[in-house]
């Protein structure tokens, strides 16, 4: 991110905060922001000795939860852990992988919760707008936090890995689920759809008319501090769900269309939808289909994002 941006202030008391999946692109950042701005900090991580040296030993790291002792004073849970959605094909046993990853771990923190002596009073959990399946094409009915799921692997996913978190209100802990769009910065998914624009390759994908809904990686790191600030500093006592995107939905090509007249290449060059379906099978509606989600809750509650354009967050981050 651009190094002249405010840094984050979370909260004004030091909290003892546990992150999982901090070693992913979201995480490093947030567990950055968190150590810059005085609070403590406990990764969960498959390799402790590699998110140590990433994080210069300012963190403590634990391979289990069970390495915590449940008298432990956290504050805070921010569960982002999961492995990469898209990529290998969703055989029976990588649907494993990503439900292990999500569901499974997920419910290993809530039986800690529930043994814990001191329950930490929020849970902030990650979820994605994959909740809502997929949306018709020509489909401009907004979607928000009470739409309705629909009976597809990826939304399956993310119900099941929301009902393990939402599991932690049985013991008095305040349940947030983030349901992020597609997050774009410096690293993750943007600078691989930005590669063959760079190479006058950009266009259409499939029909380019299915939605993007996204948010700047910036604007989720601000709005993950405004749940701190709501629950600890201005004693919030109810969890939600809100969708973290921005306030702007594009359809796919008008996406491309604005990043490349950023860059100053073309766009004109179409990827044919069965060419994506023959390479990544089920998983290919990631790309081909799309939501117009609406991040109600978020706004609702006095946040204001940075980046509420396509146009504001590439012009910063092509800079």
């Amino acid at each position: 991110m651009n190094s002249n941006l405010l840094a984050l202030h979370f909260s004004d008391n030091r909290q003892q905060i546990l992150v999982t999946g901090a070693t992913g692109f979201i995480g490093q950042l947030l567990v950055r922001e968190l150590l810059a701005d005085g609070h403590d900090v406990i990764v969960l991580t498959r390799n402790p000795k590699v998110a140590a040296s990433l994080f210069f030993d300012k963190v403590k790291c634990i391979a289990s939860i069970d390495e915590l002792p449940k008298s432990y004073p956290l504050n805070i849970v921010v569960n982002l852990a999961g492995a990469r959605i898209l990529g290998w094909r969703w055989t029976a046993a990588r649907k494993k992988v990503l439900r292990d990853s999500r569901v499974a771990l997920t419910r290993t923190l809530v039986e800690w919760i529930a043994r814990a002596e001191h329950k930490p009073q929020i849970l902030l959990s990650a979820s994605a707008i994959g909740y809502y399946g997929i949306q018709a094409q020509g489909d401009a009915t907004d979607l928000i936090e009470n739409s309705s799921p629909q009976p597809i692997f990826m939304s399956q996913l993310c119900q099941e890995w929301e009902a393990e978190a939402q599991r932690a209100t049985e013991h008095g802990v305040a349940v947030n689920i983030m349901r992020f769009g597609l997050v774009l910065g410096r690293q993750g998914a943007l600078p691989m759809m930005l590669l063959p624009i760079k190479l006058g390759m950009g266009g259409k994908l499939g029909s380019g008319k299915q939605w993007m809904s996204w948010i700047h990686v910036r604007d989720l790191l601000r709005g993950i501090a405004h749940l701190f600030q709501l629950h600890i500093d201005q004693g919030k006592t109810n969890g939600a769900i809100y969708n973290f995107t921005a306030p702007e939905s594009l359809s796919q090509l008008e996406f491309n269309q604005q990043a490349a007249k950023i860059l100053h290449r073309p766009c004109v060059v179409p990827t044919p939808a069965f060419t994506v379906r023959c390479l990544l099978g089920e998983q290919a509606d990631l790309l081909l289909e799309g939501q117009k989600v609406i991040p109600h809750n978020l706004l609702k509650t006095g946040f204001t994002f940075e980046f509420p354009t396509a146009k504001s967050a590439l012009d910063e981050l092509c800079a």
